[in-house]
């Protein structure tokens, strides 16, 4: 016969070497959900987008309503138009390395505030677009101490960061594909340990092979991070970019993608610089059922041009005619 005292002791032995092991199990749960490779749950499935009270369609609508009336169609349309959450790009020609980081601070700190999440586009690395019509960008001394202040402040506060549109699927063309991935790769080491939920960009699926652009992000260290965004600044139908998403995600260890929406309600003509006859997308929404896509986003703000092509203002300057176009193709 044990005594009751014997019975406690044995109840309270087990107990003791069990709690390491639910500790342990507690812990590896949570580290799950933290490292970017074994994350199951959708970090942005909660997250409602934020929307930029400065953005240059907001300061169009203020015109429309101005110039028109309030109730005009042009002003509605405008105002549609603006209340819907597009990225921030961040540029170091608008956003400087001695600003950028307050900048970041501020926006971040404003969507919070509102239980919103902003969305920027990291877009600075050196020879960027490799000097076509979004030509510019920061030295490659310069590179890393403006991203390191766009991560300090992400530090503690959460935000998606969509990093460098084009970067890579440029680097074969413009034949510098190891300085690309060094670039891409020191962004991703510094941005990796931050809150933010951070997307490389991997082309879309008229440009580059899905085992090419698989191999690029591997070799940029894509696994640090959440995963890639496809179809930045494009026209390609969803269909067609869920599908090349989907292979890329297989061989990159399942990473997770975004697919811009914002310009691809018709498809794409085959043109990529300011094409007629293209209409606004699905609107930004957080993604549950679609394999490893995590959301449909707006990173190129619908009205802001491509470049100076096909009548367009230099790319990033808003173009009214062109928002009303797309607004309307939409049935808007």
């Amino acid at each position: 016969m044990h005594s009751s005292g014997s019975r406690t002791g044995l109840v309270l032995g087990i107990i003791a070497l069990a709690l390491p092991v639910l500790a342990l199990g507690t812990f590896v749960g949570a580290f799950a959900l933290l490292v970017p490779g074994g994350q199951t749950v959708n970090p942005l499935a909660t997250t409602s987008f934020y929307v930029n009270p400065s953005s240059s369609a907001a300061q169009a609508a203020a015109d429309a309503a101005e110039r028109s009336g309030a109730g005009s169609a042009e002003a509605t349309a405008l105002g549609r138009l603006a209340a819907q959450p597009a990225a921030i790009w961040l540029t170091p020609e608008k956003y400087p390395i001695d600003t950028v980081g307050v900048e970041v601070a501020s926006i971040t700190d404003a969507a919070l505030k509102d239980g919103k999440t902003a969305v920027f586009v990291l877009y600075g690395i050196p020879n960027r677009d490799c000097g076509n019509f979004s030509a510019g960008g920061l030295s490659v001394l310069e590179y890393p101490a403006w991203v390191q202040a766009i991560a300090t402040s992400l530090t503690l506060r959460e935000a998606v960061v969509i990093l460098e549109p084009d970067a890579l699927s440029l680097a074969t063309q413009c034949n510098n594909v190891e300085e690309r991935v060094h670039e891409v790769h020191t962004a991703v080491d510094l941005l990796a340990p931050t809150r933010a939920t951070v997307y490389l960009d991997a082309g879309h699926s008229e440009w580059i092979t899905p085992s090419a652009m698989a191999g690029l992000l591997n070799r940029s260290g894509i696994a640090s991070v959440r995963g890639f965004a496809t179809n930045v600044s494009n026209y390609m139908a969803s269909t067609g970019e869920h599908a090349y998403a989907q292979q890329v995600s297989e061989l990159t260890n399942g990473s997770h993608y975004v697919i811009d929406t914002s310009r691809n309600g018709a498809g794409s003509n085959g043109e990529w610089c300011n094409p007629s006859g293209r209409a606004l997308g699905a609107l930004p929404s957080v993604v549950s059922n679609q394999g490893a896509q995590d959301a449909n986003l707006w990173i190129k703000q619908p009205g802001e041009s491509d470049g100076t092509c096909n009548g367009g203002p230099t790319a990033g300057i808003w173009w009214n005619a062109q928002a009303l176009a797309l607004a309307k193709a939409a049935g808007w």
